[in-house]
């Protein structure tokens, strides 16, 4: 820890990647035999010629320098407040982010607060939309629970959502979390607040790879996305849209040759989980259980069949007048959801929305002129 300061300004270099950074380290450590106060004690003269590094690197570097003094004060200040630094070289830096996330986009340091040893037990992130749907947080609650039954570590996002639904239900079942921020570790004052006890007991590990003093943005909230896959053994999706951080995190773990486990949705969930699936996804029941091939292909033509039946007495329905979601369930009888109706009314052709006044309505699409015109003759 007494390089503590080196190790900041390095992992932070401006317009430096993850993977610039730790291939430098390499060269320091492994292919030098020096450490990093040995390296940013050499000359600019040095770097370029031991080092091999260009003109912008060279100009990051030197004012990366000046910045070594401050960087003290931070690391003096983090130490005496709790926090502990790991560094990528550390025998306590994680191994399944290096084997998940390898040199390119491992993050060179960690910061940390709470049980370390969390970092070396199998793992289960799961993960989906701020705006979860009733199935989405049953199937959360369902695999957390598993997981703390399995003495399996739970990896939260922390972001609103499932992401909050999986840390919260983990310690309801009196499991271990690692929280993973999309800020600096020195400005979540409000979550240590929250989950102190979860902390002082061992239960929770606070985790940020970001600079200490960086707020909440964006920008950081999707560079976190791959450090929370990258944390977990064994990844379930709960709700994605097709955009958004789920939606890119899945894309990106299933091109990498992940296995990824996704929550197959109900034919009237308005869901992007089965695109998902379609994209290499394994599909998993409200428990997290592998669906067979076989059991799939039943369901969903089983699905088929409950669609086509209601769709023609929709169809029938709203040949005499229209109608709002609500309206139709009712002229149904059916315990569907007027939500999940809207999302299915959606699928069928012969069908429109329409406003009335201030209502949402369907009817029997009237046909174009054009389309009669064309079909008389």
């Amino acid at each position: 820890m007494q390089h503590a300061a080196y190790w900041i300004t390095i992992s932070h270099l401006q317009r430096w990647t993850n993977a610039k950074i730790n291939d430098l380290i390499k060269k320091i450590y492994i292919d030098n035999g020096a450490d990093l106060e040995s390296f940013f004690s050499l000359s600019v003269s040095d770097w370029e010629n031991d080092y091999s590094l260009d003109e912008r690197q060279l100009l990051s570097l030197s004012e990366a320098k000046e910045q070594v003094a401050n960087n003290a004060f931070v690391a003096e200040s983090l130490i005496h407040q709790g926090y502990e630094l790991i560094p990528l070289i550390s025998e306590e830096y994680p191994p399944t982010m290096k084997e998940n996330l390898k040199m390119n986009y491992s993050p060179p340091l960690l910061y940390v607060k709470g049980n370390k040893q969390l970092l070396m037990e199998d793992s289960v992130a799961i993960v989906g939309s701020r705006k979860a749907s009733s199935n989405g947080m049953k199937f959360t609650e369902n695999v957390a629970k598993h997981a703390t039954q399995n003495y399996q570590v739970v990896v939260s996002g922390f972001a609103k959502g499932i992401d909050r639904a999986a840390l919260d239900f983990a310690m309801k079942y009196t499991g271990q979390s690692i929280i993973v921020l999309p800020q600096g570790i020195t400005t979540f004052a409000s979550g240590f607040k929250t989950y102190y006890q979860h902390i002082i007991r061992g239960d929770v590990l606070v985790l940020s790879a970001f600079h200490p003093k960086a707020p909440w943005s964006v920008g950081l909230a999707m560079a976190r996305n791959p450090i929370i896959y990258g944390l977990a053994n064994h990844i379930y999706v709960a709700d994605s849209s097709n955009t958004g951080g789920t939606w890119e995190g899945v894309k990106d773990g299933l091109k990498k040759g992940r296995t990824i486990y996704i929550r197959k949705p109900e034919i009237e969930e308005d869901s992007a989980n089965a695109d998902l699936i379609d994209m290499g996804g394994t599909a998993v029941d409200m428990y997290g259980k592998p669906i067979s091939h076989e059991k799939m292909k039943s369901e969903v033509n089983k699905q088929k069949e409950i669609l086509e039946g209601l769709s023609e007495n929709i169809v029938d329905i709203l040949a005499e007048k229209a109608l709002t979601a609500k309206e139709i369930c009712t002229s149904l009888n059916t315990d569907i959801s007027y939500q999940k109706m809207s999302v299915l009314l959606k699928n069928i052709d012969d069908v429109e929305k329409v406003k009335v006044g201030r209502s949402t309505k369907y009817r029997v699409k009237i046909p174009d002129i054009f389309d009669l015109q064309v079909s008389q003759n």
